[in-house]
């Protein structure tokens, strides 16, 4: 598998995947960008967020690739001129606590093509890992947890509509975004 040197060499351009708010909120130029599928990890509300989405006195928690399964996202393609900056900034917004562990792995794109991203996996040994939450506890992070970039409660209800726009499949995001979002309205008997 090619890594980040042979890429720099060549002057070939970059991928990154997304499978959570980088699919909605980037913050980066990129050339293009697909779904794409990388096998070996699944998204799942596994990290408790002390920063993002949440404080050390009220955690919030965010999502991971955690081993195991397959996780659907976008593949942004970034060319060789603009990637020191791009990785700078995605190493800045992704590794603030080092739960994550910047990768590269196979992604499929769209198009049939299989190209080599840039991907942030769980670190499963980190103190924030949270490992398997009941749907209970997911709840109650996400509704408690507010950080710097915003409510925890938008942050999943903005990825699961993503998700669902783009035609991706994730039962248990969607689970959790219909009973967010079943609070926000009015109850029956309630005025609106």
């Amino acid at each position: 598998m090619a890594n980040e040197r042979d890429f720099e060499a060549s002057g070939k351009t970059h991928w990154v995947f997304g499978y959570g708010s980088l699919i909605w909120n980037p913050g980066f130029s990129f050339l293009g960008a697909q779904l794409g599928l990388l096998r070996g990890a699944h998204r799942s509300l596994s990290i408790i967020s002390h920063h993002h989405r949440g404080t050390r006195d009220v955690p919030g928690l965010v999502f991971g690739l955690t081993r195991g399964g397959s996780c659907r996202g976008m593949a942004f393609e970034v060319s060789a001129s603009a990637w020191t900056e791009v990785r700078a900034y995605l190493d800045a917004r992704e590794l603030v606590t080092a739960v994550y562990r910047d990768v590269w792995r196979p992604v499929t794109l769209a198009d049939g093509r299989r190209v080599s991203a840039l991907t942030y996996v769980v670190d499963e040994t980190h103190e924030q890992f949270a490992g398997p939450l009941s749907v209970e506890q997911q709840l109650a992070m996400i509704r408690a947890g507010v950080g710097i970039s915003g409510r925890n409660v938008d942050y999943v209800l903005n990825t699961a509509a993503h998700l669902t726009q783009l035609g991706i499949t994730d039962r248990a995001l969607t689970q959790l975004a219909r009973q967010l979002q079943a609070e926000d309205q009015p109850g029956e008997g309630q005025a609106a």
